[in-house]
């Protein structure tokens, strides 16, 4: 935009909305009908003194308020929640503006937010916690525990009796339970977290019904008093702010005013910057595949340069679609290879989505192949190698000057690495580790097995595995490559009915 024309920068048209976003103009005219985005301000760009025509502005925080809704969508929530979790009144009221600071202190951080704080995540699992938190709120050690499903807040209120009414009843249930809404039918509380009793689904229930849901002002504030089991309480200001990669909440004294700290909340992108740098490690169990073009340092001498990036290109365009819908999470590009983990979930087989979606990528690269054979009328052949292992390990974001990265770090990824480079033509090579995770009867549909070479002619051997010394003679050049993977029973996945 002109800022001319816009001195402050605070202004956008819905052009430039519409661009930023990736949104067609029927969707964003359907957000400003169902009221979950405020209609544009109508004037002239240039002031009353020009003859352009009129346009339709938005604040620039509307992309924001854009991105979250993307984002709660792509989650699977319907249209109908969204439209209530935006417009449905609370009786939680916006932060006064006139408490924030003039002039922001760029220096600050989530470091410097001395009150109880704590983020958690879609799944309401805690992934930042700060002491005061732990020992005002939770009672307990919250960042020592491992385990993501064990930070499940309503496992810790579980923990501390607060689920069931039998003693004390703790206002902080109710004012989560107003997120849960926004996610979650009644019907399927039992979701909230493993092991959730009868009595507690009872009795959240009938809270699920007292409640309404979180109106999304950019910066909330509710009065709440916690009691605890000792009889002890606490009186707080709470405020939360809600990202796409999940909700931060502040428990400030009543009598603390946090000017500093909702000058720090109001830069949306410095917080959660903040916040997904120092999200604490979870032990996670998951699949990891990895990816790589094979010969690509030929590939990459034989081709003009914007040639060689443009295949590179076309590649992960092409194949970046398919990882969704197995629910893969993306790791990393380095040049011409890819790392993407499939996170452990109940409501989806982590393991056969890893395998299912190698097997796809192997068929989108034989028609990108064909294509680039077409293209080039060269008899090169592309081949996509993929190793696949299962484990668990901790999982952490990375950060660098750019951006921040999701990575495992252990011998999972190392191995499957490792597999990728074994594989040859386009191969898909796992664990029989992996395997062992999937039930017989789904394991007995999965084409695998081993190819041995016997009197001059290959043949394949369907459900073996190998170790993988035993697949390189000791003379083979490769062999000393492999030696840590060498005892890894291991075993090339073919094919498989549709998923």
């Amino acid at each position: 935009m002109d800022r001319g024309r816009d001195p402050d920068g605070t202004w956008i048209t819905s052009n430039e909305l519409i661009k930023i976003t990736s949104i067609s103009r029927a969707t964003l005219n359907n957000y400003i009908k169902y009221g979950i985005i405020a209609k544009p301000v109508v004037k002239k760009p240039g002031g009353l003194g020009t003859r352009t025509k009129i346009i339709g502005y938005f604040p620039r925080d509307v992309i924001d308020r854009i991105e979250q809704i993307k984002g709660l969508k792509k989650e699977g929530m319907s249209m109908d929640n969204i439209v209530k979790m935006y417009s449905e009144p609370l009786a939680d009221i916006p932060v006064n503006r006139d408490m924030m600071p003039k002039t922001d202190n760029l220096n600050l951080s989530i470091n410097d937010i001395h009150s109880p704080a704590y983020l958690i995540n879609n799944k309401f699992e805690i992934e930042w916690i700060n002491i005061e938190a732990e020992k005002d709120i939770f009672r307990r050690e919250v960042s020592l525990i491992k385990g993501a499903e064990e930070r499940n807040i309503f496992r810790l209120l579980s923990k501390q009796g607060l689920l069931t009414g039998d003693q004390i009843k703790s206002e902080l249930v109710p004012y989560l339970m107003k997120f849960v809404k926004v996610r979650l039918e009644k019907n399927e509380l039992a979701k909230l977290f493993p092991g959730i009793s009868e009595k507690e689904i009872r009795y959240l229930e009938g809270i699920y019904d007292q409640v309404g849901v979180p109106h999304n002002e950019p910066l909330r504030e509710t009065y709440m008093l916690l009691t605890y089991s000792d009889g002890q309480s606490a009186s707080y200001n709470v405020f939360h702010v809600i990202f796409r990669e999940g909700i931060l909440f502040i428990h400030a004294p009543v009598d603390d005013l946090m000017r500093d700290v909702i000058g720090l909340l109001s830069r949306r992108g410095k917080i959660i910057g903040d916040l997904m740098n120092q999200r604490m490690p979870s032990l996670i169990s998951f699949c990891v595949l990895v990816a790589d073009l094979q010969d690509s340092s030929r590939i990459c001498a034989e081709l003009p340069p914007e040639e060689y990036f443009e295949l590179i290109r076309d590649m992960w365009l092409s194949m970046g679609e398919i990882f969704p819908k197995y629910y893969g999470t993306y790791g990393k590009h380095v040049g011409d290879g890819m790392v993407y983990y499939f996170i452990r979930e109940k409501e989806n087989n982590y393991v056969l989505n890893s395998i299912y979606c190698a097997l796809e990528l192997k068929e989108r690269m034989k028609k990108l192949n064909m294509e680039w054979k077409i293209r080039k009328g060269w008899g090169n052949d592309l081949y996509l190698n993929i190793g696949i292992n299962e484990g668990q390990e901790f999982f952490g974001t990375i950060a660098s000057s750019s951006h921040i990265e999701l990575t495992a770090l252990g011998d999972s990824v190392n191995y499957a690495s490792r597999l990728s480079d074994l594989a040859r033509y386009g191969a898909i090579w796992t664990t029989k580790n992996l395997l062992n995770r999937i039930p017989v009867e789904e394991r007995k549909r999965l084409n695998y097995g081993i190819r041995r070479t016997e009197q001059g002619r290959e043949i394949f051997i369907e459900n073996m595995f190998s170790r993988v010394m035993d697949m390189l003679h000791p003379n083979d050049n490769m062999y000393c490559k492999f030696m840590d993977i060498a005892t890894i029973a291991v075993t090339e996945i073919v094919s498989a009915p549709p998923a």
